[in-house]
C-alpha cells in the first residue's frame, strides 16, 4: 500500500527594519503571486505582527515540493530584494499537523 504524504506547514518570520516596511511589502507582492503558481503550494499567506515583523504561513503538499520551492526563482528574487532590509536571519519552522477537534478547524 502506497503511503500518502502529509502536507507540511511552515512559518517563516521576517524581522525587518521599521523604515523598510513599504519596500518589503512591495517585494512580497510579486513573490506571492509567483509562489501561488508553484506545484504543491496550498497556502502562502503573509501576515504582519504587532512587533512589525512579517510572518508567512505556508502549506505545501509534500516535503519534496517545499524543498523545490526553496530553490525557486521567486524565492531567489525575493531574497535579493529584501536581504538588506532584514535585521535577523529569516526564522523558518516546518511542522506537520496533529488534527484534533472539528475537521475543518483542527488543522490547516
Amino acid at each position: 500500500m502506497k503511503r500518502m504524504t502529509q502536507p507540511v506547514i511552515v512559518t517563516a518570520v521576517f524581522r525587518i527594519r521599521p523604515e523598510s516596511r513599504e519596500a518589503v511589502v512591495a517585494a512580497f507582492e510579486p513573490a506571492l503571486t509567483a509562489v501561488h503558481e508553484e506545484p504543491g503550494c496550498e497556502l502562502y499567506a503573509m501576515h504582519e505582527a504587532a512587533d512589525g515583523s512579517f510572518v508567512m504561513i505556508e502549506k505545501w503538499e509534500s516535503e519534496a515540493l517545499l524543498d523545490a520551492h526553496g530553490s525557486s526563482p521567486a524565492v531567489a528574487a525575493l531574497v535579493g530584494e529584501i536581504k538588506d532590509h532584514l535585521t535577523a536571519e529569516v526564522s523558518v519552522l516546518r511542522m506537520t499537523a496533529l488534527p484534533m477537534g472539528s475537521p475543518g478547524k483542527g488543522a490547516l
